[in-house]
């Protein structure tokens, strides 16, 4: 892969730039397999009309709110596809599957859709994996950790070394100690690990630039 998905990680406690046409910094990442763009953009909640304009994201209007009424609550987001997977990038604080997938029947997990979800959860810390393998069901992690499934993903994990040590296993201050010495290069490690199991490559150019298309969805 030329670009992998790394750079995600490695921009994870990035500021957002008034002057940036896309995204950068604190991207959270969303993506299915099982389902066509189309179909998951429309679980999210995507307006059909917006979504066959393929707008691109740094040509995309949101709206404001008028005096005496509230601004409206959605967020723009990028899209694209890579082999199998459609992906998501949001960088409003979360991730909107996440959001919604428990409470709203049609961001619900199903039986041969498989969905890998990072939020970074910026309002209820910390950064959360979610991985919904395809039977139905869906596991969440802490940065930090694996699923507990033995699954692909837990080994990618393992593999791109965004596993820490947790307290059962070691000694507290070793623990403490190991996250304040690699802490930094975890959310670069987890979005190494994702991006090696999905095999997925997203142009950090072109999200940067804004090129990609873009929706708006509203927030759950």
């Amino acid at each position: 892969m030329s670009n992998g998905i790394a750079w995600i990680g490695a921009h994870s406690t990035t500021g957002k730039s008034a002057a940036q046409p896309g995204m950068l910094g604190g991207i959270s990442l969303t993506c299915a397999r099982g389902l066509d763009e189309d179909e998951f953009l429309i679980a999210l909640g995507a307006d059909l009309a917006e979504l066959a304009a393929r707008t691109p994201y740094k040509e995309l209007a949101v709206p404001v709110g008028r005096p005496g009424r509230p601004s409206p609550h959605v967020n723009p987001v990028m899209f694209g596809t890579c082999g199998d997977w459609v992906y998501v990038l949001e960088d409003w604080g979360m991730a909107t599957w996440e959001t919604g997938y428990r409470r709203v029947e049609s961001m619900r997990p199903c039986p041969d859709e498989e969905i890998v979800c990072v939020t970074t959860n910026w309002w209820s810390p910390p950064s959360v994996i979610i991985h919904a393998p395809g039977d139905g069901r869906a596991w969440r992690a802490d940065l930090g950790q694996e699923t507990g499934q033995s699954s692909a993903l837990d080994a990618a994990l393992r593999a791109a070394g965004a596993v820490f040590p947790s307290v059962p296993d070691e000694d507290e201050a070793e623990v403490v100690a190991y996250h304040e010495e690699h802490g930094e290069r975890l959310s670069t490690a987890v979005f190494t690990a994702i991006g090696n199991y999905c095999e997925l490559s997203i142009d950090p150019a072109a999200v940067q630039a804004g090129d990609l298309p873009s929706v708006l969805i509203p927030m759950v």
